[in-house]
Order: C-alpha cells, then sequence, then structure tokens
C-alpha cells in the first residue's frame, strides 16, 4: 500500500469518527431540559461545550476535506504557503495539514 493510500485512509476514518461525534452532539443538544431552575443552568453550561466541541469537531471536517482534496490534485504533502514538502512525521501526526513546520510555526 502507497503512503498516498494510508493518508487517505487516515484522513477517511478521522472524518467518520468525527461524524459520529458530532451526531452525538446534534443529538444531546437536541434533548429536552429540565424545569428545574439550577438543573438548567448546568445542563446549559454543557451544552456550551458540546456546541463548543461541535465548532471545532466541523473545522477539523473541514480541514481533512480539503486535505483529500489536496490528495485528489496531486499536492497533497506540498505546504500550501512555501511550496516545500511536509515532512512524513508531520503528516503521521497531523494529517490533514497544510503548512509545513516552518510555516506552521509562523503562523
Amino acid at each position: 500500500m502507497n503512503s498516498t493510500t494510508t493518508y487517505r485512509e487516515l484522513l477517511m476514518s478521522r472524518l467518520a469518527e468525527l461524524d459520529g461525534r458530532l451526531h452525538r452532539i446534534e443529538s444531546e443538544l437536541d434533548e429536552e431540559h429540565s424545569k428545574d431552575w439550577e438543573e438548567a443552568a448546568v445542563e446549559h453550561e454543557g451544552d456550551e461545550v458540546l456546541q463548543q466541541l461541535g465548532q471545532s469537531g466541523q473545522e477539523e471536517i473541514a480541514r481533512i476535506r480539503a486535505a483529500l482534496q489536496r490528495l485528489r490534485d496531486g499536492t497533497y504533502g506540498e505546504c500550501v504557503r512555501c511550496g516545500d514538502q511536509i515532512s512524513a512525521e508531520r503528516l503521521k501526526t497531523l494529517p490533514e495539514t497544510p503548512l509545513c513546520k516552518d510555516c506552521a510555526a509562523a503562523v
């Protein structure tokens, strides 16, 4: 199996995981809240956390989709800022990253 296939599988696996997580978050946010004021306040705080997790998940999904597009375009592994190759170690850790470590550090 070549590295492109490996990265595609990693990205698709993470995409499926995030999709499942976002559906669970959505379900929890749709649940009816308690009529008790104190419990409702705690539930509201929990909802805010869930909404933030959902937002973070959506942002990661966007990065993964962009990485999958770079795979299709044949530019995956090239830094979108400077054009240098992104190290295999960095791609293994952050397969959706569009930036090499030097450009990421400059952000």
